[in-house]
């Protein structure tokens, strides 16, 4: 079955409860399956090869001394909060989010909210770090100036995205991981879905090893 064909429809929205229920969970595991990955060139490459991508720059950057960094807004700041907890706690990785409140609205108040992760990410990142970038939608400016810091720093950057296939994030990062839906949910699951399952896989390989 061919990519487009696969890519999820609105069955949820409508029928009876237990259709509504089955689409929804359908759209969702449609959505995550069809996401692209992209390199930096833009070439097309396979999901797999993303994540161990994703997986090697994780542990270069621990290893090396640096930190995978994690940002986005709304939403996506709860994923990067979420992901920097269990990367630091339970996979003992260095990681940092900048989602501070006090942080945030002191940096938006004084620099404009588009430079919220710009200033942080100046002060702080390292050529060995790993920045991962996060947005529903691709747009926002926050974030695309950030992975531009970034990459000014010397880091590596993945950008998770989703919304619109022509969003200027998705052609930014080292490596980029795009879901092809316009439904919040199935975006932000699908995003923490890949967060986790490059954790989940380091920590699997460390047991194997033990």
């Amino acid at each position: 079955m061919s990519m487009t064909a696969m890519r999820a429809t609105d069955s949820w929205t409508s029928g009876s409860m237990m259709d509504r229920v089955t689409g929804y969970f359908d759209n969702l595991n449609q959505s995550i399956r069809t996401a692209e990955a992209t390199d930096k060139t833009g070439q097309k490459t396979s999901i797999d090869t993303a994540i161990a991508w994703t997986m090697k720059n994780v542990l270069a950057a621990h290893n090396g001394g640096g930190k995978i960094m994690f940002i986005g807004n709304g939403g996506s700041a709860g994923i990067s909060s979420h992901c920097t907890t269990d990367y630091m706690k339970n996979g003992g990785l260095r990681a940092q989010c900048f989602n501070d409140g006090a942080q945030l609205t002191c940096l938006a108040n004084d620099l404009g909210y588009e430079n919220v992760f710009v200033y942080p990410i100046n002060m702080h990142a390292k050529p060995s770090d790993l920045l991962i970038a996060i947005s529903s939608g691709g747009k926002s400016p926050s974030i695309t100036k950030a992975v531009e810091a970034a990459h000014s720093k010397g880091c590596n950057v993945l950008t998770l995205s989703g919304f619109g296939a022509d969003n200027p994030l998705r052609r930014m990062g080292d490596m980029n991981i795009y879901l092809p839906s316009k439904e919040y949910g199935f975006v932000e699951i699908g995003h923490l879905a890949y967060c986790h399952i490059v954790l989940d896989l380091i920590m699997a390989d460390r047991q194997n090893k033990a």
